[in-house]
Order: C-alpha cells, then structure tokens, then sequence
C-alpha cells in the first residue's frame, strides 16, 4: 500500500511577480559560476536554493514543475529555471534566469573550446579525467537529496528504480520516452496522492492562447527549418537545424543530448 504524502511544514510560497528582474539575474548568476555535475545536480541546487532558502515555492510544486519538465523535450534544468525565472519576475525574469545560468557556462565552454584547439592534450589530460570523476559525486549527491522529496516510499522508489532499469537496457531516445511514459502509467494505477485544490495550483501568468501560439510556433520550426536548410545549403542555417531537432527531440537533459547529437 502506498505510504501517505508527508506533511509540508514549509511556509507558503510567494506569490508571482514580487521579485525584481535584477533579483532574478543575481541569484541565477550566482547559481551559473557555481552549479556544477549536469541538469540533474542542477535540479538539486535548485531545489536548496528556491525551495529551502528563498522559499520561491514549496516542495510540492517544485516537484511538480520538475516532472512538467522532465517530460517536454529539452534540458530539464534550463526549463526549470526559465519557469522560476517567468514565475517571479515575468517573461523579462524567464530570460535573465536563463542568461544568468547559462551564459557563464556557455563562455567558459568557448574558452576550453579554444585552449583544446591550441593544446590538443587537454581533454585527454588527467586534470579533465578527474573533474569527470568528481561531477559523478555531485551528481549523486544531488540525486540522493531529491529522492528524500520525490521517492519518499517504496512503491515511488521502485518505479524510479524501474525507470533507471528501463533507460540503461535501452540507450536511447526510445528508452527515454518508454521510461517516462511506463513512469506515467505506473503513478496512474498505482499511486493515491493527495492532490492540490485548483486555487493552489502556481500561477505562471501564461495564458491558454499565448501556450497555443508557442506551441505552434515549436511545431513550425521543427517542420521549416530542415526544410529552409535544404533549399538554401548554409552552415548556419544548418547548424540551427541540427540543433533545434536535437532540442527538440530529447528527454532528460544534457546527458542524452550528446548520443543524438
């Protein structure tokens, strides 16, 4: 039998907006030049940072707006952070989350980029295989303080023991996909969770029209970009291409980008 939802003690969450948009560039910068280990040690810095310190939300929700994300293609972490970003400070907050978590990394991604053109010996250098070893504990550690929200009994345990099963059998987009929706069917059948009243669901000030146009416009891209690359053969526009389809197709985050890639 599943176990009850535990209680949350933690105060209420804020309401939208009250942030600046300068709060919002700050504290993700911060979060930039220190989070390391990947989306999913991410995901945990998010939650002590937004969660337990700033109270920006509660526990619940945040695990929710973890599984929206999880399941939408593209990087989960960017995803969760650009949704706190437009929940505390609008669309302009959605963008400077995203400048402030990404660009630092996006810079010294550049920089490494060039010193591994001029040093060929670099990325094989045991200074690199060592911060490789170092992010598997990051990670891991990041891990271990999520499961304590999101795996708090043996039967949502076992189905995330499941679902990691089901990924390392099948390596791929489809493994990704099928864990996720086996994930889905099996909390459907088998989980009695408390769920929140409507009045207590997290306002993001996106409307249904405005969710439409986007969807749309997601759609029209993946269709139109291959397309435009084909007609009219550019190392840019194929590039964006390549790229938006990658974004666009993969689930979980940056770890399985790479293989599709």
């Amino acid at each position: 039998m599943p176990q009850p939802e535990p209680a949350n003690h933690a105060p209420p969450a804020e309401p939208m907006g009250r942030g600046s948009l300068l709060e919002v560039l700050l504290v993700f910068l911060k979060l930039g030049l220190t989070s390391f280990g990947g989306p999913v040690a991410h995901l945990g810095y998010f939650r002590t940072e937004f969660v337990e310190r700033r109270r920006w939300l509660d526990d619940q929700s945040y695990g929710d707006l973890v599984a929206l994300c999880q399941f939408l293609p593209g990087p989960a972490s960017s995803q969760v952070g650009m949704a706190l970003g437009l929940r505390r400070a609008g669309w302009a907050g959605a963008l400077a989350a995203w400048l402030g978590f990404t660009l630092p990394s996006a810079i010294v991604l550049i920089l490494f980029a060039f010193g591994g053109a001029e040093w060929s010996g670099l990325a094989s250098s045991g200074a690199v295989h060592g911060l490789k070893v170092v992010a598997v504990a990051v990670v891991a550690q990041a891990v271990w303080g999520m499961s304590k929200s999101l795996c708090p009994d043996r039967l949502r345990a076992g189905i995330a023991i499941g679902a990691a099963l089901v990924v390392l059998a099948v390596p791929t987009a489809a493994g990704q996909i099928g864990a996720i929706v086996l994930g889905g069917l099996a909390g459907r059948w088998t989980l009695k969770l408390q769920h929140l009243p409507p009045a207590t669901h997290q306002d993001y000030g996106v409307g249904r029209r405005t969710g439409a146009v986007l969807l749309a416009t997601f759609a029209a891209l993946l269709v139109l970009l291959p397309i435009l690359a084909a007609a009219q053969p550019s190392l840019w526009l194929s590039a964006t291409a390549v790229f938006y389809n990658a974004g666009s197709l993969v689930f979980g985050g940056g770890h399985v980008v790479l293989p599709l890639l």
